[in-house]
């Protein structure tokens, strides 16, 4: 019953309160990552949500768009400004998309939502986590986070989908914020950001 009905109620009430209360906090980092980032505020791309249907994930922008000789974006390390580096380490970053919870694209609580090049890539358990909303926070990210291999990611994110209610809703909330003072879990032991999922060498984890 929560799953099915109450959760999109809570996320919807949650994410329009969230976003009345942190409105000043909004507009002030939208304008200054509008002049940061030569007046892109916002990171738009498409991301595989419920039932892996494709929708635009909106974000603020902590990266710029400098590139190589041969035109090709430079490493995620050498892209992240210094204001970039504040409003992730706060996970700031993810303020807007409290727009995409109201738009019923995404919850407050599920696995993360990844690339779309990642779809064909996961084996029949990982793919289960479409089977649920994609969060703006989850079990995966208030257990390491980016710190942690895919495989533990993907393990967390199918033990969701197993185990959905509203107390272990509650429960992940109350350690998103601990999490998010502490700033633990941004990056991966050997990138600025998580490194890239390339397929599984053993299909089944």
């Amino acid at each position: 019953m929560y799953h099915s009905f109450f959760k999109h109620i809570f996320d919807f009430t949650v994410a329009m309160l969230g976003l009345i209360v942190i409105s000043p906090v909004f507009i002030f980092i939208t304008i200054c990552l509008f002049v940061a980032n030569s007046g892109k505020p916002f990171f738009f791309q498409p991301r595989p949500g419920k039932n892996a249907r494709i929708f635009k994930v909106i974000k603020f922008k902590t990266m710029n768009d400098k590139k190589d000789k041969e035109g090709n974006l430079l490493p995620d390390a050498e892209r992240l400004t210094l204001l970039g580096k504040f409003v992730r380490k706060t996970s700031l970053d993810e303020i807007p998309q409290l727009i995409n919870v109201l738009r019923g694209d995404m919850s407050l609580i599920g696995p993360r939502p990844l690339l779309v090049e990642y779809l064909p890539l996961y084996n029949e358990e990982q793919v289960r986590r479409h089977e649920v909303r994609p969060g703006i926070t989850g079990w995966a990210q208030v257990n390491g986070r980016n710190a942690i291999s895919w495989p533990q990611k993907f393990g967390y994110d199918v033990w969701y989908v197993n185990h959905i209610s509203f107390l272990l809703d509650i429960k992940i909330l109350w350690m998103t914020v601990i999490k998010v003072f502490k700033s633990e879990g941004i990056s991966s032991a050997t990138s600025a950001t998580m490194e890239k999922f390339k397929g599984n060498i053993d299909k089944d984890f």
